[in-house]
C-alpha cells in the first residue's frame, strides 16, 4: 500500500505550510485524529494559491499533498472535476482507464483492499470538493 508516491508525498508534502489569514477549509476525522487545514485563495473562478498544514497518517497526508499539487492554479470547475474523479476512483465507480491524472491517483488503489483506509485517502478531497462547489 505504501507506494513510492505515498512515501514521497508523506516525507515532502507539496505546499505544506501554515498560511495566516487565508480562507481555510478544515478536514478532520475524529475517529483516527487526522486533521488538516487547507488554505485556498480563489479569484475569478480559479484557485490562485493552495497550501495545507496539519497531521495524520501517511495515507491521509500524502493524499492531501496530491490534492494540493493537482488543484494548484486550476479553474474552479476543473478542480471540482479532479476531486470528483479521485473520489469516484476510490469508490470504485470508475476504473483506472477512466482516471484523470492517473499516475498519482493509482498510488491510492490499495485503499480498495483496506476499506478502513478509505477515510484517510478521501478526507481532504471531500471537504475541498464541497467547499469549491459552494463557490460555483
Amino acid at each position: 500500500m505504501y507506494t513510492q508516491v505515498i512515501k514521497a508525498h508523506n516525507d515532502a508534502p507539496f505546499h505544506f505550510v501554515k498560511i495566516e489569514n487565508a480562507p481555510t477549509v478544515k478536514a478532520y476525522n475524529p475517529i483516527c485524529g487526522d486533521r488538516f487545514e487547507i488554505y485556498l485563495d480563489v479569484d475569478s473562478k480559479k484557485i490562485t494559491a493552495i497550501h495545507f498544514h496539519g497531521f495524520g497518517c501517511a495515507i491521509s497526508k500524502a493524499s492531501t499533498s496530491v490534492l494540493i499539487k493537482n488543484l494548484n492554479e486550476k479553474k474552479l470547475l476543473e478542480a471540482i472535476s479532479i476531486c470528483d474523479n479521485f473520489l469516484k476512483f476510490i469508490n470504485r465507480e470508475i476504473n483506472a482507464d477512466e482516471l484523470i491524472l492517473q499516475d498519482e491517483f493509482l498510488a491510492f488503489s490499495g485503499v480498495h483492499d483496506f476499506p478502513e483506509r478509505y477515510d484517510c485517502a478521501t478526507l481532504s478531497w471531500k471537504v475541498v470538493k464541497e467547499y469549491l462547489e459552494s463557490m460555483k
